[in-house]
């Protein structure tokens, strides 16, 4: 598949389409992650034989728009915002109209991300029942507030994925080594609930191969989503 660039609602999205997909992958992306975009989708494509469709949109604030609430830099000087409502929103109510009306079946939506947007995808898991499963790949669960947050509630998402290098508990930042304990933490949360769901183990730091991390944790959810349909 090659991806058609499109502007929704003035943000550039790129989208993969194929005829006969059975679900649609959507994942927030930052211009580092653009480079690698087709060669995540070739990835899938060779770890999963179920078609799919997939639409990545640019993230143009990294800390603003994929967080719920505010919190203090954990490096650096530029502090974290509380813009992931208005980044759901976007999502559901312009970026699937738009793309529906391009010809893709939104009746199976698969929201993934690596880093923090995998934390907003994992956050977007608990908001509403429009995303069944949901890849957070190496997810910033060490945000202040996080496990907190999630012990008190339900997630909608039926399967969820989770995924962390085996490095980046060692990380030298305090806040960030936290991360190790907290996805073990949101792991054992999700499956005390009736959610299909794991957590993968992959070798080295944060920032090893994020695009195959990528392609795993949607090929695994891509797998799981089918074969729930074909249950029901």
């Amino acid at each position: 598949m090659k991806p058609e660039t499109i502007n929704i609602s003035g943000k550039e999205c790129y989208v993969f389409f194929h005829p006969e997909a059975s679900c649609l992958l959507i994942q927030p992306v930052d211009e580092h992650e653009l480079e690698h975009l087709q060669k995540e989708v070739e990835m899938m494509e060779a770890l999963t034989d179920k078609p799919f469709s997939f639409v990545a949109f640019r993230i143009e604030d990294w800390n603003k728009e994929l967080t719920a609430w505010a919190a203090p830099p954990a490096f650096g000087r530029v502090p974290f915002g509380d813009g992931a409502w208005q980044t759901l929103t976007f999502v559901t109510d312009s970026l699937l109209p738009a793309v529906q009306g391009m010809g893709l079946d939104v009746s199976r939506c698969l929201l993934g991300g690596y880093s923090l947007a995998g934390l907003f995808a994992l956050w977007a898991g608990y908001q509403c029942e429009r995303f069944q499963g949901i890849a957070a790949v190496s997810p910033s669960v060490w945000y202040p507030g996080w496990i907190e947050y999630v012990a008190t509630r339900k997630a909608f998402a039926k399967a969820v994925y989770l995924s962390l290098g085996d490095k980046e508990e060692r990380a030298r930042n305090a806040v960030m080594a936290q991360v190790g304990k907290a996805i073990r933490r949101q792991h054992e949360l999700l499956s005390a609930q009736t959610v299909d769901t794991i957590l993968e183990w992959n070798l080295g730091n944060h920032f090893v191969d994020s695009e195959k991390r990528m392609a795993k944790g949607f090929a695994w959810t891509i797998n799981n989503m089918v074969n729930q349909r074909r249950d029901e």
